[in-house]
């Protein structure tokens, strides 16, 4: 048999980061959260939460968290249509639902999908940011439950729905254009002009130079882990980047960025794939990113 209650303190310490914080929510003392994951630790013969500020899942303890995600779906359902089954005085335990998807989607289109799903349920999110083509990586391990991946085929014990295409553009600043391309984008100017990247899983920039240019030309880069920051850094004329449209279009018409080369778009197709088990549970979160999704992206 599952021990739940201890299986619900390994979540909220994890959820929370600490096990105060997961002490308050489930309305016992710290001591007995403790008590209640070293027991289970101890029964499993394995550690379930690596301690620290904050506290975090292992792997072992991820996949338990996951499980805990579906329970507290299945219980919403049930305890909806018996509430005489919800003990007087128990906390309600809020489910949070585990989400990945990349910084881009989250800093132009998706916001707006998960705040309308968040205003018709009771559920919690929490969104974790990866690079489009590795946070398909994230539902196989069973770290998340739906994604919005580049990942075209469906990832196994998914379901998957086309959501359209992310349209970027090679920005930069006028100044910075004439700076360093004032001859055009040539590959020894490329060499010499600074880009900016997210990080080391960024490949939008060499995806753009290979469908422009026909090849990846190696460039020198700042870093910098912030959509918005590549906006700001790249309206200062720090350097060129991928924009977005939704981001660079205002900036684009009234010139304060311009593409390196005109017309030379670089769409990503982006597909929405959601944990087959909970898919019809999630229906109504589904809806709202495709829907945002069919209004914001490309088709």
């Amino acid at each position: 048999m599952l021990d739940y209650s201890a299986l619900r303190a390994v979540s909220a310490v994890v959820q929370t980061g600490s096990f105060e914080k997961a002490a308050g929510i489930l309305n016992v003392t710290p001591s007995a959260v403790s008590q209640r994951v070293k027991q289970l630790e101890e029964r499993l013969g394995t550690v379930l939460i690596a301690r620290g500020s904050p506290c975090t899942a292992t792997e072992k303890g991820a996949w338990l968290c996951r499980h805990m995600e579906t329970v507290g779906m299945l219980e919403s359902e049930l305890f909806e249509h018996l509430p005489a089954l919800i003990e007087p005085g128990e906390p309600r335990q809020t489910v949070t639902l585990n989400v990945a998807t990349n910084a881009d989607s989250l800093g132009t289109w998706f916001v707006a999908a998960i705040s309308r799903f968040a205003k018709r349920s009771e559920y919690l999110m929490n969104i974790a940011i990866d690079d489009e083509d590795h946070t398909a990586e994230w539902l196989q391990r069973g770290r998340v439950i739906a994604a919005v991946t580049s990942l075209e085929k469906p990832i196994q014990g998914c379901r998957r729905v086309s959501l359209g295409a992310l349209r970027y553009h090679a920005t930069a600043s006028p100044d910075f254009v004439a700076r360093h391309f004032a001859n055009g984008v040539t590959p020894e100017a490329i060499a010499n002009a600074p880009a900016l990247t997210f990080n080391q899983k960024d490949r939008l920039q060499s995806r753009w130079m290979r469908q422009t240019l026909g090849k990846d030309l190696p460039c020198p880069t700042h870093w910098l882990p912030s959509t918005q920051g590549f906006l700001d850094a790249s309206l200062s004329g720090m350097g060129w980047c991928m924009n977005p449209t939704q981001l660079a279009r205002e900036h684009l018409e009234s010139g304060r960025l311009v593409e390196l080369i005109p017309d030379t778009p670089l769409d990503i197709s982006l597909y929405w794939q959601v944990n087959r088990l909970a898919a019809d549970r999630l229906a109504e979160l589904t809806r709202a990113v495709t829907t945002v999704a069919a209004e914001q992206l490309l088709r």
